[in-house]
């Protein structure tokens, strides 16, 4: 007989799959057994594919990523908590499977197999449902797939030190990688043209590196391993937590996650530490600067060879009435860059994601923790839904990809007669200008989620069905 596990983590035994919460009342226990789920989890994880739906189907609308409206920005800004909710999740997830099979050796080996997957099909079925085409000479995505899967590599090396170790090595990538912005220019200027520049762009930069040498095929790279790795550690020695009982789990929760969203405040508040994007009259002088230093670059470029007649270098155009008068101050700053029109509370909310800022992961992760104790005992249709996205995430994932690339070709053919060619580019990061007259609008982006949510639910209630009866080995890497 298969079970069903309740959002609060109590198993039912069941002849046939039964929404959690619906038809029975949960059994409130004192501790969570490695064996037994925390709903809250689920819900959680839910909530993550749904909000990834809405950034995808940002993409196909031809809506630029956070402006230059508040709309617009929040729209991309809630979407800003997929990725580090559901990589530190995965770790803690690695943890509870660790705990059941009670074998490092084995859990090791499960992530190692599991990850080499992920990797395989962010580089196959999910490139294909992104672009719908096999443009591999030009394009190919190291998505958030990707680097979930290099990270669980990296993790089956980890899993055999001590969980305190992991946990250390996890928050101090996190917490230090940051020290790096200061000398970013300079490091990315020493690297660039030597053999290792592929390898600093992996691990941590992002960019297009060309695979097989120059002339090779572009890999995208979106995602880094760093600092993604140190979220998954930390989420997997996070992984205790969610064996206490249920009052010290959420003590725990609620003080890890009001620390971190207290520590993003001061950082971010001061422009401390923790990102290289200032906000407020930080961020005017740090354009200031970088505008300075734009200009300055550019007058050398364009200066006359120290060999040159110094007359000739002095003299007016042979064209010209006279001679050029210099700019004056006021002039020089009228033409210099102007302040950031954008308001100071985007800015403050504008971290860095690419790659992913300390001060990024505490806006995310914070709030996240904190949810974790204030969903254990949700309930009702929303819950239902939601859990049910989050037994099955990366069925979710590997399905909304391609339903929302479909979906808008046809809405192309409704609105045009024919699939126009954008559909088919190298989405989402090799994409040529949006067509005119293209964009969708706010209203239209939201009503097109929840139509792919909606879709998503049937087919993904079935394979929890599945899942929740059958006990095959490779059930465990979908």
């Amino acid at each position: 007989m298969s079970t069903i596990v309740s959002p609060t983590g109590t198993r039912t035994p069941v002849g046939a799959y039964t929404p959690a919460g619906v038809g029975y009342e949960a059994v409130p226990t004192s501790t969570t057994t490695p064996g037994s789920r925390i709903g809250s989890i689920d819900i959680i994880r839910g909530a993550v594919m749904v909000l990834m739906a809405i950034d995808h189907v940002r993409v196909f609308s031809g809506i630029p990523a956070g402006g230059p409206t508040p709309g617009v920005f929040f729209t991309r800004w809630i979407t800003h908590f997929c990725a580090p909710a559901f990589i530190f999740l995965a770790g803690t997830a690695a943890y509870l499977h660790g705990q059941k099979v009670a074998d490092r050796g084995a859990l090791a080996r499960f992530l190692l197999t599991r990850g080499v997957w992920l990797v395989i099909l962010e580089l196959t079925v999910l490139r294909i449902g992104w672009t719908f085409n096999f443009d591999y000479a030009n394009y190919m995505l190291a998505g958030v797939i990707w680097v979930i899967g290099w990270c669980m590599i990296l993790l089956a090396a980890l899993v055999s030190l001590p969980l305190v170790a992991v946990g250390v090595i996890g928050v101090s990538i996190m917490l230090l990688h940051n020290l790096t912005d200061p000398f970013a220019f300079q490091l990315d200027q020493a690297i660039r043209g030597s053999a290792a520049a592929w390898l600093w762009q992996l691990v941590y930069r992002g960019g297009t590196i060309s695979v097989g040498g120059e002339g090779g095929p572009p890999l995208a790279v979106l995602y880094s391993i760093v600092p993604w790795i140190g979220v998954m550690a930390a989420g997997y020695a996070f992984g205790p937590v969610m064996t206490m009982t249920a009052a010290r789990r959420r003590r725990l929760c609620f003080a890890i996650g009001g620390a971190a969203i207290a520590a993003f405040l001061l950082l971010r508040g001061f422009n401390i530490y923790g990102d290289p994007r200032p906000w407020g009259d930080a961020a005017r002088q740090a354009a200031a600067q970088r505008a300075a230093a734009q200009r300055a670059a550019a007058q050398r470029a364009s200066a006359p060879s120290a060999a040159a007649p110094a007359a000739a270098r002095a003299a007016p155009n042979a064209n010209s009435n006279a001679a050029t008068p210099a700019p004056s101050p006021a002039a020089t700053r009228a033409q210099g860059p102007q302040p950031p029109r954008v308001p100071a509370y985007l800015q403050f909310l504008g971290t860095t994601k690419y790659p992913a800022s300390l001060l990024f992961l505490l806006m995310t992760l914070g709030p996240t923790l904190l949810l974790i104790p204030l969903l254990e005992r949700a309930r009702g249709p929303v819950a239902n839904v939601l859990t049910v996205f989050g037994r099955v995430p990366f069925f979710y994932y590997v399905l909304h990809i391609p339903l929302i690339h479909l979906i808008f070709v046809g809405l192309s053919l409704a609105r045009y007669g024919e699939v126009i060619p954008w559909l088919t580019a190298n989405h989402p990061m090799f994409v040529p200008p949006v067509p005119e007259g293209y964009t969708y609008s706010l209203v239209a982006l939201y009503a097109i989620t929840l139509l792919a949510v909606v879709i998503l639910y049937f087919p993904c209630r079935w394979f929890a069905r599945v899942k929740a009866q059958r006990k095959e080995w490779w059930m465990g890497y979908l």
